[in-house]
């Protein structure tokens, strides 16, 4: 099995995915969606958060040999990074979401320095904004931004496009396609249920319009 789908399993196991084509999801960008995904409940499977700081750090040394810093997303990508840095014995940092309003008024947390290279991890790749934000957030400290990893992604191709565009690689260890394999073999899904799952990655803003 390959290690998208192993963390895919994963993720379904412990009920990390949800797929509800029938009763789509309604996110917070307003799009309905037939999955749910939060990758925050990985933190409390020790096996689970073992095996994708496993495959960061193996994708990291395969992608991103020279990477100097590991960055974590606030909040969800914090953990994973810990983990991460510390497999790979190297630095971490993380950046918010926006610099806190009080104090140094820091948006990155930890020491970066001019030139650093950089991967920055995040749990979640959907439109893609704010993780491209967060790496954007270290270039503007200096940092020199090798990569965004991530756990998962939905595979839109405006979020890709959106990365190259900004010219910041983005990777992922799983992905829906992945994630749909692995549920199909395990009979989570019917083969219709299949079906539509991957016909709204095709218009995932207005296929359940």
């Amino acid at each position: 099995m390959t290690t998208a789908k192993q963390i895919a399993a994963n993720l379904l196991e412990i009920g990390a995915v949800h797929l509800r084509p029938e009763q789509p999801f309604t996110w917070t960008s307003g799009i309905k969606s037939p999955i749910y995904c939060d990758n925050r409940i990985t933190m409390s499977y020790p096996h689970v958060r073992r095996a994708v700081a496993k495959a960061f750090a193996d994708l990291i040394k395969e992608q991103y040999p020279d990477a100097q810093v590991v960055a974590g997303t606030a909040t969800a990508g914090i953990p994973h990074a810990a983990w991460v840095a510390e497999l790979l014995d190297l630095p971490m940092i993380y950046v918010r979401d926006k610099a806190k309003g009080h104090g140094r008024q820091n948006q990155i947390e930890g020491a970066l320095a001019a030139g650093q290279k950089v991967v920055v991890i995040e749990d979640l790749i959907s439109t893609g904004g704010s993780s491209l934000k967060a790496a954007q957030a270290v270039q503007a400290e200096g940092g020199e931004v090798l990569g965004v990893v991530a756990i998962f992604s939905y595979q839109f191709p405006d979020a890709q496009a959106l990365f190259e565009e900004a010219g910041i690689p983005c990777s992922t260890i799983s992905n829906y396609i992945a994630l749909l394999e692995v549920a199909s073999e395990q009979g989570v899904i019917t083969s219709e249920q299949e079906k539509v799952l991957g016909e709204w990655l095709k218009s995932p803003r207005t296929f359940f319009e």
